[in-house]
């Protein structure tokens, strides 16, 4: 079975809470701090992965998560980071923020890693908070929580060149002439229903790969019948083979089936409009062929190269197949000139997602975020150090400065992550 999109929810790891231990030996009756950190959460790791083929395992479990670092012990003993964990999916695959849409990152060299989301930081212990005048913390920060997130994975064949056409215009064919692939060959009215991919080799360091993409119908491009999971394969194609049937046998005018396809193709993406494309006549010994061809070249010639050929008559087809080398080598060395990056999209999205936000909603002064939380759960109210070092953390985050900056006077009510506290400076 051939899948290739899917949606999953991966879940790194939560950082270990810091420990509050005090030192406990026989000859030393006021042992200080000895509370040790806890460990950093798990990774979730994508792998682009030359054996993997498919994204059929994703579909069988949804939710991957990281194992979540341990807490930190007493003695000063960090807690055990929490495992990674790896997931293998195919060369080529793009992968999506399901909220947004937007692009994380397009997985297409073997071996390349990418850290989808990342573990938690581990919290300190209170042995980390000793200073000159805090001698006896009684308080610990908590581990972070592990990034979590809906992504898509959604593959498009990673191949140099592809071939369209209709149904039943010798894709096939062509592609078991041309490469090892030996895709199921017969006179079908339908499509095969997955790409079928082999290596053309003409020598040394001279080779790319051709995927028979599936046939299309018209309407492909509004998603009709599969169209949208067809065309999503000629995306990442260089250049496009374009098979008609010159003969017309099954009573389709080459020229118009030329056209329909084009503006499936133009529909989907406008870009594809602009591919490099090479016209292929097939079936050259039938009758009304050679006709067909000189309409072809009339409609066609002067925006795309156009060869000729009987697949069935084992026709030459090594001149087209030097002219694909030369194509796709070229539109490598403009890829690498046009080089786009995906990672920064998401850190400033990140770097929302820690802040503080501080703001006036229905009268009241609010203070929120994932920062707020930890610190609060990590303050001990009884403890007046722990008050000491949170008010410390609302100074140095410039959350005093914001409040007064909204108008906050003192006795005002401020709000922070449900609690309710009275303001002064």
């Amino acid at each position: 079975m051939f899948v290739d999109i899917c949606t999953i929810t991966v879940k790194a790891g939560n950082g270990g809470n810091g420990a509050v231990a005090w030192r406990r030996e026989k000859y030393v009756p006021a042992g200080g701090p000895a509370g040790g950190d806890g460990g950093r959460g798990g990774d979730v790791v994508l792998i682009a992965d030359e054996r993997v083929h498919t994204l059929m395992d994703f579909r069988y479990k949804a939710v991957y998560r990281a194992e979540h670092g341990d807490d930190g012990r007493g003695k000063k003993q960090y807690g055990k980071d929490g495992e990674s964990i790896r997931l293998k999916v195919p060369v080529g695959t793009l992968v999506k923020d399901e909220k947004s849409g937007k692009v994380i990152v397009d997985l297409n060299t073997p071996g390349q890693e990418y850290i989808i989301a990342r573990g938690g930081k581990g919290g300190k212990g209170n042995a980390r908070y000793t200073n000159a005048t805090r001698q006896a913390p009684t308080f610990r920060q908590l581990g972070f929580p592990g990034d979590e997130r809906e992504i898509v994975l959604e593959l498009k064949t990673l191949a140099d060149v592809g071939l369209v056409g209709f149904p039943n215009v010798g894709k096939s064919t062509f592609l078991s002439i041309v490469s090892a692939a030996k895709p199921k060959i017969a006179n079908y009215h339908f499509t095969t229903l997955s790409p079928n991919l082999g290596v053309v080799s003409l020598g040394p360091e001279e080779s790319f790969v051709i995927a028979d993409i599936p046939g299309l119908i018209e309407g492909a491009s509004e998603g009709v019948g599969l169209g949208h999971d067809f065309l999503r394969h000629i995306e990442r194609t260089k250049v496009i083979v374009h098979i008609v049937d010159a003969s017309g046998s099954e009573g389709r005018d080459p020229v118009e089936d030329v056209a329909k396809i084009n503006g499936e193709l133009k529909g989907y993406n406008p870009r594809l409009g602009e591919k490099p494309q090479i016209l292929l006549a097939n079936k050259m010994d039938l009758p009304e062929a050679e006709e067909n061809l000189e309409r072809l070249r009339e409609a066609y010639g002067q925006e795309m190269t156009i060869y000729s050929t009987s697949l069935a008559m084992g026709g030459d087809l090594k001149k087209l197949l030097y002219d694909l080398l030369g194509r796709v080598n070229e539109a490598y060395e403009e890829e690498r000139e046009e080089l786009e990056t995906y990672d920064e999209l998401y850190v400033e999205e990140r770097v929302q997602e820690e802040g503080i936000r501080i703001y006036q909603e229905g009268g009241k002064f609010i203070v929120d975020g994932p920062y707020m939380e930890r610190l609060l759960r990590s303050t001990n109210f009884d403890d007046h150090e722990s008050v000491r070092y949170f008010q410390e953390n609302l100074r140095k985050n410039g959350v005093i400065d914001g409040l007064k900056e909204l108008g906050t006077a003192e006795g005002d009510s401020v709000f922070m992550a449900g609690y309710e506290f009275e303001f002064f400076e």
